[in-house]
């Protein structure tokens, strides 16, 4: 089953398409990791990336594409895969149809724009070893104090309430009009987050077995 997970930055995307890897037996496929890994083995994709990368521009959806093409080929992803980050806009989606890279379904998960800047801006991260805690969710033992290296724990700029809502904004630009895309096509089933993880889980499951 091919897949792609959608929600705002913070929304728990990233940890649902990690718990529906291991019950599927799928790679979860990250754009940026799938980049920098291109570019590692020096494939022909990966070198036209490296190219816009050293130059600090956006590699063009055609690179991507071409990258993620040259990924999904590989053994693992035979069975299927979890694309996360992917595709942001219609237009790439549009890119991936006609490289003939069929998507059986999209999960959107929703959680409330003033939940997720609370739960990004509870984000503390350590200098450190870049373990990651949560205020209210997951403290450390002693306030500021990393629990594994004892290093300064820091909120990230990335997680500051005015960034978050500015992220937000974008997403909800970028993002909106590729859900009604995936939603005249019928494929798009959308998941209310929870509180709990694995309450979220299991809506995850269901939206992921649900026949459309």
């Amino acid at each position: 089953m091919n897949l792609i997970f959608l929600g705002a930055p913070g929304a728990g995307k990233g940890t649902q398409a990690e718990i529906v890897c291991e019950k599927l037996g799928i790679p979860a496929i990250s754009t940026g990791n799938m980049l920098r890994e291109a570019v590692k083995q020096g494939t022909a994709a990966g070198l036209a990336a490296k190219e816009y990368m050293d130059r600090g521009d956006l590699v063009p959806d055609e690179a991507v594409i071409g990258i993620l093409k040259e990924r999904i080929a590989q053994d693992d992803a035979k069975n299927g895969f979890i694309l996360d980050g992917f595709p942001r806009t219609v237009a790439q989606a549009e890119a991936l149809e006609e490289m003939g890279i069929n998507i059986d379904r999209v999960i959107e998960i929703r959680v409330p724009d003033k939940k997720i800047i609370e739960r990004m801006s509870g984000r503390r991260v350590c200098e450190n070893c870049g373990s990651s805690y949560h205020i209210v969710y997951n403290p450390p033992k002693e306030e500021g104090v990393c629990d594994k290296c004892s290093g300064k724990l820091v909120q990230r700029v990335d997680d500051k309430p005015e960034t978050v809502l500015s992220r937000l904004e974008t997403y909800r630009e970028k993002t909106e009009p590729l859900k009604d895309y995936y939603c005249k096509k019928r494929k798009l089933i959308s998941v209310e987050g929870q509180e709990e993880v694995s309450d979220t889980a299991k809506l995850t499951m269901a939206a992921v077995n649900a026949k459309l």
